[in-house]
């Protein structure tokens, strides 16, 4: 047999009536991210989603894209053979011979998923082992702490050997719980907490504020960099694209200086929620971070979300900036992050911001501006840029 993955799950095995549905929806997302890699036989039994190549697919690239498709806990590179336990010896011979003369220890763990096999699971162990020890006299036997692991799982149409699997993404699958609106800058934060609302099943529509020519077409081309990234995580996108000039320039001109930031807030907020409601959305995300600036304190935060009828989710409200940092790192958006290109919350930005700031008088601060006329524009103005 040819090499298959194995993807285990992980929190779906929990959702009762509910599984198959997000079973499907995992199954559907992993056709999706394999389209471009090669053809494949997708579907899942027992827990785990099975993987087959077709032709000359690239295993190499559907392992590694296979470890960030959310609702996957465990990814394995298998080789199948027939369900008999010299077929397996043989196999697991064969199949891992290098991993076995590198490692100076190692033991066989085995799962029995089919019951109708004649050995237990600690048979099946004891004799692989053996016959694994007595193949490869220089590696010896440890049960408490090998250095390698030999996994043999007997499932409903063949017996699979892989080495320890590699960690998945976790989470649930993209799409299963939803859809929201997440607001993306150009800095470190917002692509951290769309990663993270999207490790929870939510389908990220991804709104970018862009004032030219304030700020440049690289700061543009920047975010939509970042988006790509976050493709790899959270499935194809739509960046919509806001034009905000105007606004700002508006808000300059009629609103007093402290509370030019807090007041930019309230309208990507409007928007974003305008543009949610457009496309289904049940919820707002923001990449804001308890006390990290002035317009992310408690107070702040009230006073912006005071717009909002839809909830507004905050992933990295609790997190401190190394936490943030080294998710940016895992997940591949820090180094974009990074560069030196400012977005649109630069812009403007008061000498003295008021931290503090009390609702009634930031509402009296934008009775001087058209909201609603100013809001329809933008709205009518968006440019949309879809990724795959």
């Amino acid at each position: 047999m040819n090499d298959i993955l194995l993807l285990k799950q992980g929190e779906l095995i929990l959702k009762g009536q509910n599984r198959r549905i997000f079973e499907q929806r995992l199954v559907a997302n992993i056709k999706r991210r394999l389209a471009t890699i090669g053809e494949f036989r997708v579907y899942a039994m027992q827990s785990t989603v099975y993987v087959e190549p077709r032709g000359d697919a690239d295993m190499d690239a559907a392992f590694e894209a296979m470890q960030k498709v959310f609702g996957v806990v465990a990814v394995s590179r298998a080789r199948g053979c027939e369900k008999d336990k010299d077929a397996i010896v043989r196999t697991a011979i064969e199949y891992l011979d290098e991993a076995m003369r590198n490692a100076e220890s190692f033991k066989v763990e085995s799962k029995r998923a089919d019951k109708s096999f004649p050995m237990t699971s600690i048979q099946l162990s004891q004799y692989v082992g053996g016959e694994l020890a007595d193949a490869f006299p220089g590696t010896r036997v440890d049960v408490r702490d090998p250095e390698l692991t030999v996994h043999v799982e007997i499932r409903d149409h063949a017996a699979y050997v892989h080495a320890p699997p590699a960690p998945g993404a976790g989470g649930m699958p993209v799409g299963c719980n939803g859809s929201a609106v997440t607001l993306l800058s150009g800095g470190i934060d917002s692509p951290v907490s769309s990663y993270m609302i999207a490790k929870r099943g939510i389908h990220l529509i991804p709104v970018h504020f862009f004032s030219f020519p304030y700020t440049s077409m690289q700061a543009k081309e920047k975010v939509l960099s970042l988006a790509r990234i976050l493709t790899s995580w959270c499935g194809r996108m739509t960046v919509e694209v806001v034009p905000f000039t105007h606004i700002q320039e508006e808000i300059r001109k009629n609103c007093p200086e402290e509370y030019f930031t807090i007041i930019m807030r309230r309208f990507m907020m409007r928007i974003a929620e305008k543009i949610a409601y457009y496309n289904g959305c049940g919820a707002l995300v923001t990449g804001e971070n308890l006390g990290q600036v002035a317009s992310q304190t408690m107070e702040a935060m009230m006073v912006t979300e005071s717009v909002c009828t839809l909830p507004v989710l905050r992933p990295c409200i609790g997190l401190d900036k190394d936490e943030i940092v080294r998710a940016a790192r895992k997940i591949g958006t820090f180094e974009t992050s990074i560069l030196p290109y400012e977005d649109c919350c630069t812009v403007f930005t008061p000498r003295h911001p008021r931290t503090r700031p009390k609702l009634a008088d930031v509402v009296a601060a934008e009775a001087a501006l058209d909201v609603d006329a100013l809001v329809e524009e933008a709205f009518n103005g968006i440019e949309r840029v879809r990724l795959p």
